[in-house]
């Protein structure tokens, strides 16, 4: 069993367009015109003036790019500086909750050995005192540390700032 397919041929209309079958409507066939332009020599001074042009734009474009490569590297150094100072502010919070859960603990198993209410009350106001230092020193040491960590992080930043200022000056 032989299948044979005819293709159908596209038929050309007066206009020029073609048809397979659908009428034209005698809508003519446009074609993009083309403008055929003298061959003109540009004067030297524009051609000059265009090189500086395209030169400027190359130096601003250079320009641009070392900016852009300093501002990355100070965001790169400065958030690598802010990151190692909160992972350290972290874990000094840490190292401090387990100093006061190990007070805390200390205070409940010192309080398991109280025979009387004047005893209760001695040891939970020297608890109380003991706490107070406690807590003043390890918020002195938390402050100087955020401190630490803010002025290290702004430094860079400070020191491509003046660079930028001096250069503009």
């Amino acid at each position: 069993m032989t299948e044979t397919t005819t293709a159908t041929k596209a038929k050309t209309t007066k206009y020029g367009a073609t048809s397979f079958g659908i009428p034209d409507y005698g809508i003519p066939k446009f074609e993009m015109p083309t403008f055929d332009l003298p061959n003109m020599e540009m004067p030297e001074a524009f051609r000059e003036m265009a090189e500086k042009g395209v030169a400027h734009a190359r130096d601003t474009n250079a320009k641009a790019k070392v900016a852009s490569e300093e501002a990355s590297d100070l965001l790169q150094n400065t958030y690598s500086t802010v990151a190692k100072g909160a992972t350290d502010y972290n874990l000094k919070l840490i190292e401090m909750a387990r100093t006061n859960t190990r007070a805390a603990f200390d205070y409940a198993h010192e309080l398991l050995g109280v025979k009387s209410p004047s005893e209760l009350i001695e040891l939970s106001t020297t608890q109380m005192r003991k706490q107070f230092d406690i807590v003043a020193a390890q918020n002195k040491e938390l402050c100087a540390l955020a401190q630490q960590v803010a002025t290290e992080a702004a430094e860079p930043i400070k020191t491509v700032a003046s660079k930028a200022f001096n250069k503009a000056t």
